[in-house]
């Protein structure tokens, strides 16, 4: 028989077992949970061990592309701003396709907002709105229009403002991003005729191009598996295909140069 002392041995050596497993579990239950995994997925993957829960996988997968994208939209228009600023031109860029696009971030801003949906499932909309408006004053300025840049931006701040007060009835946000599509769609093409006419592409950026394209086609999957909202994934099914032109067209104008670039040479 076992004595009193080795009992107690037996019990300290297993409470203490145990409770390395609590204070490993605990620091990836912090990190995990609720940001990118729901408890109850955490438990079956994470202490059932079903590394093949296909609904919890799609969660993880969903949210881990979510917080990805959004993370990637705090850079992805700096190529943009700092092509503009080394060339202190903004030659090639459709400043209607610009606003266009603005509208589009704005309308999917404020009705995720309203409707609650996860920060993952829209967070780069508030990023690339910041970065857009910036690209918006830079066409004005380098055309000789600053004080109309100034007064767009104080324009701007204060209809985002309306926008997000309880004045703004929810019928017309979603109105707002349902002109998302004429939206994207118009400026995109605003913007690949912009590219036609002058048989180049001026100083618009490849890596912000292609960072919208992947962004773009990877939220089709990201709003359908976290929103639900047919509306939101279809203006991204959209915005994936008005993206694909112009990374088209990049390829295509790749060793084309704007008049300026060759008469340096």
């Amino acid at each position: 028989m076992r004595s009193v002392g080795q009992w107690r041995l037996g019990e300290t050596g297993g409470s203490y077992f145990c409770n390395m497993a609590a204070e490993t579990d605990g620091p990836l239950k912090r990190a995990l949970v609720p940001l990118l995994l729901p408890e109850k997925c955490y438990d079956q993957i994470f202490v059932q061990w079903d590394l093949l829960h296909v609904p919890c996988l799609k969660i993880l997968l969903s949210k881990g592309l979510g917080l990805g994208i959004v993370a990637g939209s705090l850079l992805v228009k700096l190529p943009q701003v700092f092509k503009i600023l080394r060339a202190k031109s903004a030659e090639g860029l459709s400043l209607q396709s610009v606003m266009l696009e603005l509208v589009a971030l704005t309308g999917t801003m404020v009705y995720s907002i309203t409707n609650n949906f996860p920060f993952s499932s829209w967070g780069e909309a508030l990023f690339l709105m910041f970065q857009t408006v910036t690209i918006c004053f830079l066409v004005l300025h380098y055309r000789g229009q600053t004080v109309k840049g100034v007064t767009f931006l104080a324009c701007y701040a204060l209809v985002l403002l309306l926008l997000l007060s309880p004045l703004t009835p929810p019928a017309l946000v979603t109105l707002l991003q349902a002109s998302n599509v004429p939206a994207v769609v118009v400026g995109r093409l605003l913007q690949a005729a912009t590219n036609y006419q002058n048989g180049h592409t001026g100083q618009l950026s490849a890596v912000t191009v292609f960072l919208l394209f992947g962004g773009s086609l990877a939220r089709i999957f990201t709003s359908i598996q976290e929103t639900g909202d047919p509306l939101l994934a279809g203006t991204f099914v959209v915005s994936s295909l008005c993206n694909g032109l112009i990374a088209a067209q990049l390829l295509f104008y790749w060793n084309a140069k704007a008049p300026h670039e060759k008469k340096k040479q």
